[in-house]
């Protein structure tokens, strides 16, 4: 059985600030880091034989801390799996889109990418790993949009709410039947 599980990322500024971050290359910011750390504590104890992470900071730092914890598992570097883009929301809070653009903005075209072309991109990358690493154990660090858009899209049956964590862990584990998810968004390393 192949397993694969989905990282998001440690929380930076933005994330805070409610800036809509997209393909903005926006680092970890310290709490980002402790959360990193004490997901890698808890992924160092179990069995991950492959790393890939987005090419964008803040997952590539998320993904380099779970590495050095794991004794410096390799990791391949993916763009495909970055964040969705915001286009020209990218690095404004909801207020400045308002003033900007007026209630309604995200009726109108400002260059966002839709989730088709999320999974038109990302879709053929989890096809490629899944053959690469047939019964082995992938982790994945990428964004929550990115993540979710895969994962409504791997698991259509299973209605998943709320936004994901960061550094929260979503596993799947594909079968003769298809996907199956036996862990979301969970975050319970947090708690420690």
């Amino acid at each position: 059985m192949t397993k694969i599980g989905f990282v998001r990322h440690g929380s930076t500024a933005w994330n805070k600030e409610r800036r809509a971050q997209g393909s903005a290359d926006i680092p970890l910011d310290e709490d980002g880091i402790i959360q990193a750390n004490k997901l890698a504590e808890r992924l160092s104890m179990e069995n991950w034989d492959v790393i890939y992470s987005s090419d964008l900071l803040r997952a590539r730092q998320t993904a380099e801390i779970i590495s050095e914890r794991m004794g410096n598992k390799q990791i391949v570097l993916e763009p495909r799996i970055r964040e969705v883009s915001g286009g020209q929301i990218e690095g404004t809070i909801e207020s400045e889109r308002i003033a900007k653009w007026g209630h309604n903005w995200r009726e109108l075209d400002l260059g966002m990418e839709d989730v088709e072309s999320v999974i038109k991109r990302t879709l053929p990358f989890i096809q490629e790993i899944q053959e690469k690493h047939e019964n082995m154990n992938i982790l994945i660090v990428s964004h929550g949009a990115c993540i979710q858009c895969l994962i409504q899209e791997l698991v259509p049956q299973v209605e998943f709410e709320g936004h994901l964590e960061n550094t929260s862990i979503t596993e799947l584990n594909k079968t003769s039947n298809g996907w199956t998810c036996n862990l979301y968004n969970c975050a319970k390393h947090l708690d420690s």
